[in-house]
């Protein structure tokens, strides 16, 4: 599907020569949420009127030339993202009836500079899934093919993109979040450096491992986005106090870079021939550039998956032991006591995958399995952060598959383990808290896009984004 404009510069363009409006871009994203929401899932909420208000108050700050970098994006909000007065429920029955009292830094610092927000969008129930299967809402469906997942748990916010229903999207990434729906949707997804963007307003669920990011058409509006949203804030202690570049000024690639591939991913058993093929294809290419590129070892690729959930659920455990019945959401009608309200209000408010991952880090976290599991595990994670980093030290970047697979039927994947393993390639950027990148590479015999991942050192998103550009390919979408 050819979108109807690749990158806001376009629409600016068109913006300063009068041919058309930021209302008139409001009406046609409608248009299509309108005619394809329905069947894909995409959008909870669609604030029709609300996008039309801000659309006429930035075409009147374009006509008086005080108009923001971002004027003319049209923007959905994945449904983890704090918005004053709009419905925030992490597509899940525990928060039913929520609005957000406050508006996150990202969402704020977009709206500052003249974003428009056109809905909130579906994803896996509080982040945690790669299909968007585990929502509350039921799954959103991949463009391309409706019988397909889109990836998750931001995968809504790939096919809101992919199927040209806003310019780009604001998800988040705490394994792959961002980076899989891209893959499997033919866009572009970027997982900034941990911490490169403030957390606040961003419902936790891993919170040492969570970072908002953009999906969308080029790499130029990632850069856009990314400039716009990074950077220190007072309301997270965690967010980066380094200074923010002009990425979208900064998208220049050198004439020569040092590539390493891992062994272990391109030589993996269960990688899809089609995927490895484009890989490769893609490896050909930089050496064809002149770019040095070389095979690394990565001894950890195994160990990765079960750290990461280990981790993850561990923090997840302890982040949602919040959601109670007691200050806001949903409320077990049945309930007797304090007791009964706690633990019905979880049972009937909770689906099955958030409840597994709370149990799961429940346990690694209770007094008799701590050292063997939690404690391990963050040993190994040090080990994986150390081995990233030394590789990124002797490499500009490090290039991989994002997934494993292109996009799978609905309901294929059964069995929670074989979900879990499709994060294989995307979890050791976000547990050594670097950057990553996917981009689209073509397509498998069916037509499902392929995903290829670029990962650089910390904080070197310039890098990494310019280096992005020698890559980009028309989106199989």
């Amino acid at each position: 599907m050819k979108p109807q404009y690749s990158s806001l510069s376009e629409i600016q363009r068109e913006l300063a020569a009068g041919t058309t409006s930021c209302r008139q871009l409001v009406e046609y994203y409608l248009d299509n949420i309108e005619r394809r929401n329905a069947e894909l899932n995409v959008f909870l909420e669609v604030w029709a009127d609300e996008a039309r208000q801000q659309a006429a108050a930035v075409d009147e700050k374009l006509a008086n030339g005080t108009a923001g970098r971002l004027a003319g994006m049209v923007i959905g909000l994945k449904d983890v993202l704090a918005y004053q007065g709009h419905s925030l429920q992490s597509s899940s029955r525990i928060l039913d009836g929520f609005k957000s009292l406050y508006t996150g830094t990202a969402v704020q610092r977009l709206l500052a500079e003249d974003a428009i927000f056109i809905g909130r969008q579906n994803c896996d129930e509080f982040a945690m899934g790669g299909s968007n299967e585990n929502s509350a809402f039921g799954p959103a469906r991949n463009a391309q093919d409706p019988s397909r997942v889109p990836g998750g748990s931001s995968g809504a916010s790939a096919v809101a993109v992919q199927a040209d229903m806003c310019l780009a999207s604001i998800g988040s990434d705490t394994g792959g979040s961002v980076r899989q729906p891209a893959a499997f949707c033919g866009v572009i997804g970027l997982k900034p450096t941990y911490s490169r963007i403030s957390r606040y307003g961003l419902v936790a669920f891993a919170s040492s491992f969570d970072q908002i990011g953009p999906i969308t058409h080029s790499v130029e509006d990632a850069a856009r986005l990314l400039e716009v949203m990074a950077g220190p804030d007072g309301m997270d202690s965690t967010a980066s106090e380094q200074p923010v570049p002009a990425y979208s000024a900064l998208l220049e690639p050198q004439a020569h870079y040092r590539v390493g591939y891992l062994k272990e991913a391109i030589d993996r058993p269960g990688l899809q021939p089609e995927v490895r093929a484009a890989l490769e294809s893609t490896l050909d290419t930089l050496r064809n550039q002149g770019h040095v590129v070389e095979a690394v070892d990565f001894p950890y690729l195994d160990e990765m998956i079960p750290t990461y959930y280990i981790l993850t659920t561990a923090e997840a455990s302890s982040n949602l032991s919040r959601f109670d019945g007691v200050k806001y959401g949903y409320r077990a009608p049945d309930a007797t006591d304090l007791e009964s309200l706690y633990k019905k209000t979880r049972a009937q408010g909770f689906g099955p995958e958030v409840q597994r991952r709370i149990m799961l880090g429940t346990f690694v976290l209770s007094a008799s399995y701590y050292d063997a599991y939690y404690t391990k595990a963050q040993r190994v994670r040090r080990l994986i952060k150390e081995k990233t980093d030394e590789l990124l030290r002797q490499y500009d970047f490090l290039v991989l598959p994002t997934t494993p697979t292109t996009a799978f039927k609905i309901g294929e994947k059964q069995d929670p383990v074989s979900m879990y393993l499709a994060d294989i390639f995307t979890v050791q950027a976000s547990l050594a808290g670097v950057p990553a990148l996917s981009i689209p590479a073509g397509a498998d015999a069916e037509g499902l896009p392929i995903g290829v991942q670029v990962l650089s050192g910390a904080f070197r998103e310039a890098d990494l984004l310019a280096f992005a550009n020698t890559l980009t390919t028309v989106p199989a979408a």
